[in-house]
């Protein structure tokens, strides 16, 4: 057999003449055979590639699909840029075409520096006159450059700045389109933190603004930031995405729909609120009155109020159980009252009876002011479920408010012989509970979250009622009616939540509202008193107390955790004790002491042997001693509307005249004057939460995401509340005429609704 020898660099050295009648080139591959002892070349054939598949253009592919491409692909963002924009939730096409301009700037024209308006976002041409460092009468240093033109100057001012990049940049005689918020401080106009683009020597205005017709020339939109990207690579980067992928929303609601309330198209309406029109008023753009901003805001809404239908339904369409109105307790249980029922009270019973009453099981929202006797309709409604040998579950978020309503409830339902179980963290390792339950030799148990653990369960549960249902999530919820098969629920707040927000939270439960108080009660007087004036403020509690009254005074506690807080409100109990009130009785109450401690401090305060409680706001819901009338809130500035309300409503509980000192210092934000002003100003609690919800917004207004209240992408439900109810109407009057969702073109509208809100709105069982 021929031996062939390799080249060092494994090559095969071959003649000229036999590389031309093979055609090889460089590169090529060889193939070597051995035949008969003869060895045979041949040139090696590669496989032709086979063209490679064009790739479909935004048109052709799936719009989901499209939609879903990650950022990084976006001309312009790098996969440094793209992780940025991840943490402000802007992962894919789709998220960044719903992060809509918070507001916009005017730059259509540029105004003359005499004509600018101050509160106003304006862009004027000037030129520098003089910038050097400065420092304020408190010490304070920052940077200021005086800029004029023929009309006026007006000072730019930089807080936060670089010296040696300003001392550079800010020349006298340095032309440049400067862009801020107008600021007036007493005569004087002024701005501070510009942008500013500059312009070349030798370039005029006009030059400028066709160089940049991007910024200039027309309304620009002002995105939402993350830290490490500007406005302008914002604005780049929304419009490259908007421009190649909004023709790739597909809006899928019913055309009648669409004709009726006179919707744009979801990629016009895109494009108009990314590029507003040259002609579009920038008051309305900024109110979000704009259409587009319309047609944006009624889709995402329509969805949602879509799958919160879904879900009424099927709870209408579950199995239940019947009960039947024996009045066999309720009957007695209104005997043993010393009052009589509301017309109020009536009204949301006989609601809740119709409920209990029909096959399906009950979903229903009680909502009423503090005071308006809430817990005793709960209890009527428990009797009921009683009255039919099942099981009734009352779930508190704390464990004093639980104890209050087992307190209460228990002191009525032992003379009707009905077993009631108190089950908290503290009580539920005592031996005996849990059999006691699970053996259905208890019938009402009240408790905390305890009760919606594993280890707990009932023989027959009938009813659950949710007390204060802000404080817990939809988990929470699902959870205890789980412990039944298909129980009642019946949830309850003393919390007036605004329609537009129960529309969204609370929007699959039916609602009833208890609109009216007790009789005798009184109007409470709400005063604002300075620290200046505590002197005064401890006589008026010492003057109650002399006539026989009680009082309470209130300290702030964020959080039980808070040692701060706590350490200040035992240090305050100790000073009032020592100091102040030497010969009363004064006692403290707080979050961090025993079951049986709090309930002796409650037990003495509500006999009248205790004059004076110390308290944090463990005491804001559920309490209830007519015999006092004054309650004193210890930097009131720092709660919530709400939260006073419902601290307030501990007063006034009987018929003599009452009190509540809301105790402020000197300095104090303008959210929180607002606050304590509409506190005085009135005693509606739906008033008052219309007001926090419009001071706090309604992630802050629920205290926590967990409350349920659902994410919107466009939609603010204060500013939308009338596109929310056409929503709404729409959605449940659709869901109406077809229950399934099985007209033509319909599963279209259930895709939809699972993509976006499936997960959020557990909707699984309606795929």
């Amino acid at each position: 057999m021929p031996v062939i020898e390799l080249a060092s660099d494994g090559s095969l050295p071959l003649p000229e003449e036999i590389r031309k009648s093979l055609s090889l080139r460089p590169g090529d591959l060889l193939n070597v055979e051995i035949v008969d002892g003869s060895v045979r070349l041949s040139r090696h054939e590669l496989p032709k590639p086979k063209p490679a598949a064009k790739p479909k253009s935004v048109s052709e592919s799936d719009p989901v699909d499209v939609l879903q491409t990650p950022m990084r692909f976006i001309k312009g963002v790098g996969p440094k840029l793209a992780d940025t924009l991840a943490k402000k939730g802007i992962a894919t096409v789709e998220d960044a075409l719903y992060v809509l301009p918070h507001r916009y700037e005017d730059r259509r024209e540029l105004r003359p520096v005499a004509r600018l308006r101050p509160g106003m976002t304006e862009a004027f041409f000037a030129t520098i006159v003089s910038a050097q460092p400065m420092v304020t009468k408190g010490g304070r240093n920052y940077f200021e450059a005086i800029v004029a033109d023929d009309s006026g100057s007006i000072p730019l001012k930089w807080f936060h700045y670089h010296p040696q990049f300003m001392k550079r940049n800010y020349l006298p005689g340095r032309r440049g389109i400067f862009i801020g918020d107008v600021s007036q401080f007493a005569f004087q106009r002024e701005v501070h933190h510009p942008e500013v683009e500059w312009v070349a020597e030798g370039e005029d205005l006009a030059q400028v603004m066709a160089r940049d017709p991007e910024n200039f020339g027309r309304i620009l939109p002002v995105y939402p930031l993350t830290e490490g990207v500007s406005q302008k690579v914002m604005r780049k980067i929304m419009r490259e995405t908007v421009q190649q992928y909004s023709r790739s929303v597909k809006g899928v609601l019913p055309e009648p729909i669409v004709q009726r309330q006179k919707l744009m198209s979801l990629p016009v309406a895109l494009r108009e609120a990314h590029a507003p029109d040259a002609s579009a008023r920038i008051d309305h753009l900024n109110e979000g009155k704009g259409e587009a901003h319309r047609s944006l805001a009624f889709d995402e809404l329509f969805f949602l109020e879509l799958g919160l239908a879904l879900k009424r339904r099927g709870i209408t369409l579950e199995d239940g159980i019947s009960f039947q109105v024996t009045h066999r307790y309720t009957r007695e249980l209104a005997k043993l009252l010393p009052f009589s029922l509301t017309n109020a009270q009536r009204r949301v019973l006989s609601e809740i009876k119709e409920d209990m009453i029909a096959p399906h099981p009950m979903h229903r929202l009680v909502q009423g002011d503090v005071g308006c006797g809430k817990t005793l309709v709960a209890l009527m409604a428990a009797l009921i479920a009683v009255e039919n040998d099942y099981q009734v579950a009352i779930m508190a978020p704390t464990e004093l408010l639980a104890e209050q309503h087992y307190l209460n409830i228990h002191r009525y339902c032992e003379q009707l012989g009905i077993k009631v179980t108190l089950l908290t963290s503290g009580v539920k390792a005592k031996s005996g509970v849990l059999e006691l339950i699970a053996q259905g030799e208890t019938q009402i148990v009240v408790g905390t979250h305890a009760m919606i653990q594993d280890k707990v369960e009932f023989h027959r549960l009938g009813l659950g009622v949710i007390d204060e249902q802000h404080r817990f999530g939809v988990v929470q919820r699902a959870l205890l009616k789980k412990k039944g098969s298909n129980p009642d629920i019946l949830v309850m707040t003393a919390t007036p939540i605004p329609r537009t927000l129960s529309m969204t939270v609370f929007g699959d439960l039916a609602l009833s509202v208890i609109d009216e108080l007790p009789p005798g009660r009184t109007p409470i007087e709400t005063r604002i008193v300075r620290d200046s004036r505590r002197a005064q403020t401890y006589q008026m509690i010492r003057g109650e107390v002399v006539k026989g009254r009680q009082a309470y005074i209130i300290y702030p506690l964020v959080e039980e955790s808070e040692k701060s807080d706590l350490k200040a409100a035992v240090q305050m109990a100790d000073h009032l004790k020592q100091d102040i009130f030497p010969d009363l009785k004064v006692a403290l109450l707080h979050g961090r002491m025993s079951a049986s401690e709090k309930e002796g401090v409650m037990s003495a305060f509500k006999g009248g042997e205790t004059n004076i409680l110390v308290a944090t706001t463990v005491i804001e819901v559920g309490i209830d001693v007519p015999n006092a009338t004054i309650m004193v809130i210890e930097h009131a500035e720092r709660f919530g509307l709400s939260q006073l309300h419902q601290l307030r409503g501990r007063v006034g509980r009987g018929s003599e005249r009452s009190f509540c000192i809301l105790m402020t210092g000197d300095r104090r934000s303008e959210d929180g004057e607002k606050r304590l002003e509409v506190m005085v100003s009135s005693q509606d609690g739906f008033r008052i939460a219309e007001a926090d919800l419009s001071i706090r917004g309604p992630g802050d207004f629920l205290g926590t995401r967990q409350a349920g209240i659902p994410e919107l992408k466009v939609a603010d439900i204060l500013r939308d509340g009338g596109v929310l109810e056409e929503a709404r109407k729409e959605a449940f009057a659709l869901v109406g005429a077809d229950p399934d969702l099985e007209a033509p073109g319909h599963d279209k509208l259930k895709a939809e609704l699972m993509h976006r809100w499936g997960g959020r709105l557990e909707l699984a069982s309606i795929a």
